[in-house]
């Protein structure tokens, strides 16, 4: 009998020394300033743009569902998340002194209720988005959604004139908002996007959804609710993205509408190609090389020349994209990542077996 592995929340143990020790080792790195500020910053906005597209990917990579709305409910998770930290955060503070570490448990408290927030909003509107759009297919889907995350963005100009939030001040940009994302949150948050992600896609519900994909016709005749779990993909994706999104405004404490600008919705799904379609770790490896990438070469291209990385990173891109167009890691799976290889079961049908030369019928 085959030992039972020991997991939590369906990872192995293996999984979670791993996950452990690159928190370690970084927040080393981050203690002892060989990591500055500034590329402290940096690691965890690869944190966000994972997030954010590992809900792509269920919906592009696995769902088959090409989609360019993410960024319209990345901003919506990072507006409602903001908005309830600017009002209430300074009004709760129960801080806490552990003797190895001390924080502030109220502050703590608001901030996830806050980014839990956001993360269900982004989920409500894309289901309520979702209901009609969805019956629509291919290329009709994506100008769709492209044309949300053009709303939203026009929403967030007039947040102080259309909408009743006078202190989002609209164009002007918000401020005020309590920089309370650390690198814990953005490392803990992203292992456990990563993990649910990956239980559902192992799961009879992932195998759904990747069917609609793979042949929507062949899955209605098997008799798979096609429309039911492109729902489902749309509305993770969108948690994951109003997750994301209330992560990047915790992080940098500022808002502006132009960062939500239409354009802006092709980062994550140059990093969900980049990566590979349909791989859970290329996208996280992706979404780092991304981040990394972009403000590396701005500390190393010398001064007046950082226009430059807007040049040599598509350049860099499309030679990827040439030389390996199936993206950085294809279909291929880390670890525990790995799809589950179940053992095929020998069934007897019950016919007598053939008498062959020089054997006797058994």
């Amino acid at each position: 009998m085959k030992k039972r592995r020991l997991e939590f929340l369906g990872a192995s143990w293996l999984f979670w020394v791993g996950a452990i020790a690159v928190y370690a080792v970084v927040q080393v790195l981050f203690s002892t300033n060989v990591i500055t500020d500034y590329m402290k910053t940096v690691i965890q906005l690869g944190c966000v743009m994972a997030i954010v597209s590992l809900g792509l990917n269920l919906i592009y990579g696995f769902n088959g569902q090409f989609s360019l709305g993410q960024w319209g409910f990345y901003a919506i998770g990072a507006y409602a998340s903001a908005d309830i930290t600017y009002r209430y955060a300074a009004k709760v503070s129960i801080p806490l002194d552990l003797g190895f570490a001390t924080f502030d448990a109220g502050k703590i408290a608001i901030f996830l209720v806050a980014i839990a927030f956001g993360a269900l909003l982004a989920g409500v509107i894309a289901y309520l988005f979702g209901l009609p759009v969805l019956k629509m297919g291919g290329d009709y889907f994506g100008i769709a959604t492209l044309g949300f995350t053009i709303v939203v963005k026009v929403l967030a100009d007039n947040t102080d004139t259309i909408l009743p939030f006078p202190e989002m001040k609209g164009a002007r940009g918000m401020v005020g908002i309590p920089r309370l994302t650390t690198w814990f949150w953005s490392f803990f948050l992203l292992v456990l996007c990563i993990i649910i992600l990956r239980n559902i896609l192992h799961s009879s519900t992932g195998r759904a959804i990747v069917s609609v994909r793979e042949n929507e016709i062949a899955a209605k005749a098997m008799g798979i609710d096609t429309v039911k779990y492109k729902t489902l993909s749309f509305v993770i994706g969108g948690i994951y993205a109003g997750l994301a999104g209330g992560i990047y405004a915790h992080l940098y404490a500022f808002l502006h509408p132009s960062l939500f600008h239409f354009i802006k919705s092709f980062d994550p799904m140059i990093i969900v190609v980049f990566g590979g379609l349909g791989s859970i770790t290329g996208t996280v490896v992706a979404a780092f090389a991304w981040a990394l990438s972009l403000e590396g070469l701005r500390i190393i291209l010398p001064s007046g020349a950082e226009a430059w990385r807007y040049i040599i990173y598509p350049v860099a891109l499309l030679l990827i994209m040439l030389l390996r167009p199936q993206g950085l890691l294809g279909g291929v799976e880390w670890g525990f990542l790995k799809p589950i290889q179940w053992p095929r079961r020998k069934f007897d049908t019950g016919a007598p077996k053939v008498e062959t030369a020089g054997q006797e019928a058994v």
